[in-house]
């Protein structure tokens, strides 16, 4: 058995690095201007644009149903995949109905997801869009995918591709709005000089 020595460079450790006065950090905000502003607008867009792209899919399909022959109607297909697709997007379409609980929901998840980005310094676009993505298809895909399962399990998929699907479409534009309201990059690299 062998023990380190002072002399082993194994056994030593590095010496703290001093701490920098704190007059020679970089001078960056506290604070970040139309953060909420930017929350609230993009949970009302959310809830807008998850029934506007609900309406559109259901147009379209509607279109392509008469296109193809197979009646004046939407099919509803129970138990199936595309049946489950469709009532997520029926459910997308009508989510403004609900709007005392879609809108709190997206600001919610907003307030404590994206609109923290600003505070941890990340100012690049791409983490803005993907995360608004991400909890746009989690939250919409989540709610049509439950209502999917009441009929079966196909249905309870193709809700939740079809929810997913809608929700990132609109999660991505919201992370878009946030960051073009907020515009962090510029809050970071201008200084307040101000005395009060």
């Amino acid at each position: 058995m062998t023990e380190n020595t002072a002399s082993d460079p194994q056994g030593k450790t590095p010496a703290p690095a001093e701490a920098a006065p704190t007059y020679t950090l970089d001078m960056q905000p506290r604070r970040f201007k139309r953060v909420k502003l930017a929350v609230f607008l993009c949970a009302l867009v959310a809830c807008l644009s998850v029934a506007i792209i609900g309406f559109l899919v259901l147009a379209l399909s509607a279109i392509f149903t008469g296109l193809g022959g197979m009646g004046a109607g939407p099919p509803t297909g129970a138990g199936e995949f595309g049946g489950g697709f469709l009532l997520a997007a029926q459910l997308s379409a009508l989510n403004f109905i609900l709007f005392f609980i879609t809108i709190p929901a997206a600001a919610i998840v907003m307030g404590l997801s994206v609109a923290r980005f600003p505070y941890r310094r990340i100012a690049g676009v791409k983490s803005y869009l993907r995360w608004g993505a991400i909890w746009g298809a989690f939250l919409v895909g989540g709610t049509t995918c439950l209502f999917g399962l009441t009929d079966s399990f196909a249905s309870g998929l193709g809700a939740l591709v079809g929810g997913a699907s809608i929700g990132g479409v609109a999660g991505t534009f919201c992370g878009f709005l946030f960051h073009t309201i907020v515009q962090p990059a510029r809050q970071l690299t201008q200084l307040d000089v101000s005395v009060f």
